[in-house]
């Protein structure tokens, strides 16, 4: 794969920067580790996704997770030192080596479970397993380019120590259009544009289900992405690395330590953030026909957000137009599903984006996300879905003004529904 993309580089980029040879590697083998200044895309989601893709590799050859995240952040290293002529770059390390595992782990098991549930069951081989649908192949291979292709070419991994279908996954695909606001008082009237927007989110393994334990890292995660006509905007995971379950009954839930991969793009709250977190999923059943479910997690991360110095001429021209820093984090998340006929969510997420591991930039930003949906189903699994997002961000810096913006965006749009319970587990 790295050479592939070398070579992709050299033909469609800049020829100089994937020339590598044995000088270029031993000079990145004796150098320092540096901060490099490549666009916000291509370091906060191209490069994870280069890891997921590693991490792909590794999977769908029948390796555990834990043994597919060490050649994760070997394959990231290697890139680093031997991909290219550059110095070697200590943020793309984290993010290939360590967000890559993030990203990749739930690509993964989205790829094995539209693989795995086909008419034979999931504990079938490729020699005694009908061929899988078109739609589920495509699929596959669009979740997970390698574990598709690799599951093409050889059928399931002969040492894969089990199959990665779970009893309950729940799905959620939105299309419709959003208004963003300039966050003043006259809401209706500040409406500035409109875009369509489509997008996808995942429960995957949500507590709840009897039977199923939380037992190997990303036995439950959750991934969120949207797009629109500007791009890609949010692409998020978060997945149990190790913990337990506790409960049972009408209240089940799971408690340990996180993983986190966020990317958001919106205007001037653009940031990206790989983390660690304490936390807990649980699912409470007030009464047969209302269900509570929430997240709450606590942790740590590192973090790279819109450097707004730059937009007033205080970065010179041509410079990194974002920063980082340790980032402490938060995520509260509370659903509340009224049987088969409505569902309310609410999710807030907090950053704080310090100035320790910023590299002198100055710059520290308190980082607020806030997202509300409301889907009432129609019929079957087709449902009216209303969403509001505000975003607010506080700037500190050391030479310039302080600055504080807030952004808020509306939406409406028609769900389908890949559980007519709205992701309720019963």
């Amino acid at each position: 794969m790295d050479a592939a993309i070398n070579a992709g580089g050299r033909l469609l980029l800049e020829p100089a920067t994937f020339e590598v040879s044995p000088a270029s590697i031993r000079r990145n083998l004796r150098g320092a580790w540096v901060v490099d200044d490549d666009p916000f895309q291509v370091n906060q989601v191209g490069h994870p996704y280069q890891g997921a893709m590693y991490h792909g590799i590794a999977r769908s050859n029948g390796l555990g997770y834990w043994s597919s995240v060490a050649y994760t952040f070997a394959g990231s290293a290697m890139w680093e030192i031997a991909g290219e002529t550059t110095a070697p770059s200590r943020n793309d390390q984290i993010a290939s080596g360590i967000a890559g595992s993030f990203l990749g782990e739930p690509l993964f098991r989205i790829s094995r479970l539209l693989l795995e549930r086909s008419d034979a069951g999931p504990n079938s081989t490729r020699g005694d397993r009908p061929d899988v649908g078109v739609w589920r192949r495509l699929g596959s291979v669009l979740a997970s380019p390698p574990t598709g292709i690799n599951d093409l070419l050889v059928g399931t991994p002969a040492g894969r120590p089990a199959d990665d279908a779970v009893p309950f996954s729940d799905i959620r695909v939105q299309l419709g259009t959003t208004a963003v606001t300039s966050g003043r008082p006259d809401f209706l009237s500040s409406l500035t544009m409109n875009q369509p927007h489509l997008a996808l989110s995942m429960d995957y393994g949500y507590p709840g289900t009897v039977g199923y334990r939380h037992e190997r890292p990303f036995d439950y995660f959750r991934i969120e992405s949207s797009v629109s006509t500007e791009g890609l905007e949010q692409v998020s995971t978060r997945g149990l690395i190790a913990g337990a379950d506790y409960g049972g009954g009408r209240v089940a839930g799971i408690w340990g330590l996180y993983g986190t991969y966020d990317y958001f793009t919106p205007d001037d709250f653009r940031l990206s953030s790989t983390a660690f977190a304490l936390g807990t999923t649980f699912q409470a059943s007030v009464t047969e026909s209302l269900v509570v479910q929430g997240s709450g997690l606590l942790g740590g991360g590192y973090a790279a957000a819109r450097d707004l110095a730059q937009t007033d001429g205080g970065a010179p021209t041509g410079a990194r137009d974002y920063v980082y820093g340790v980032a402490p984090q938060a995520l509260v998340n509370l659903r509340l599903i009224a049987g088969r006929r409505a569902a309310l969510d609410m999710t807030a997420r907090e950053y704080f984006i310090s100035g320790f591991g910023g590299f002198d930039t100055g710059q520290r930003d308190l980082i607020f996300v806030g997202d509300a949906s409301l889907a009432i189903r129609v019929f079957g699994r087709n449902a009216f879905g209303l969403t509001y997002q505000l975003a607010g961000r506080s700037s500190d810096f050391l030479e310039l003004p302080d600055q504080r913006q807030s952004r808020s965006r509306v939406g409406a749009f028609y769900t389908f529904l890949g559980s007519g319970g709205f992701g309720a587990v019963r």
